[in-house]
């Protein structure tokens, strides 16, 4: 990552008048400090608007991509930059849900933009006494029904979507509808 220099960007604090009055008048003395004011502009830039580069919606484009190595995401380069920035703040969300029929649905819908079900096993139970039964048979195949929403269904972006949030004891497939799905009994 590198922060260009903005051409002819003024400096808010020229060392030129931060100079004692002696120094005033003084020519070299003006341009040798006009000199420096170019190379430390975009650096008092830079940090007069640190708090916006740590914003994901106004960042740099080139900033986001590195805000996503701090939040553990990892973009494709192929989404277009609002997708990049909404994946950016949404990460913590996303991690927090990782692993989760809701965090793979919220996914596909955020990187994908299309509809999802996830059909997955028996679920789960509690008990206060040790040794109860656990529900159904243990599961080694999950279904994701997909169908479009705000975009038609991308299949190669769908599978990378959901081979990126399978858990790995688990063997993902994906079936892509072309709505929703009937509700079971109606």
């Amino acid at each position: 990552m590198s922060r260009r220099a903005v051409p002819d960007l003024p400096s808010r604090y020229p060392l030129g008048d931060l100079l004692p009055a002696l120094y005033a008048g003084d020519d070299f003395a003006q341009r040798f400090t006009a000199g420096l004011d170019s190379v430390l502009a975009p650096i008092v830039s830079t940090m007069d608007n640190i708090a916006r580069y740590f914003d994901p919606r106004v960042a740099p484009e080139d900033f986001v991509s590195w805000l996503a190595g701090w939040v553990s995401v990892e973009l494709d380069p192929a989404w277009p930059p609002p997708l990049r920035r909404a994946v950016v703040m949404r990460a913590v969300e996303l991690h927090r849900r990782n692993g989760t029929v809701r965090g793979l649905v919220d996914r596909l819908w955020l990187c994908a933009g299309v509809h999802a079900r996830v059909l997955d096993g028996p679920g789960a139970v509690w008990s206060t006494r040790p040794g109860t039964a656990l529900p159904g048979n243990a599961i080694t195949r999950a279904v994701i029904q997909v169908w479009p929403g705000r975009s038609a269904v991308d299949r190669k972006q769908v599978d990378a979507v959901v081979e990126a949030a399978c858990p790995i004891h688990l063997t993902c497939t994906v079936e892509v509808l072309p709505g929703p799905p009937q509700r079971e009994g109606g």
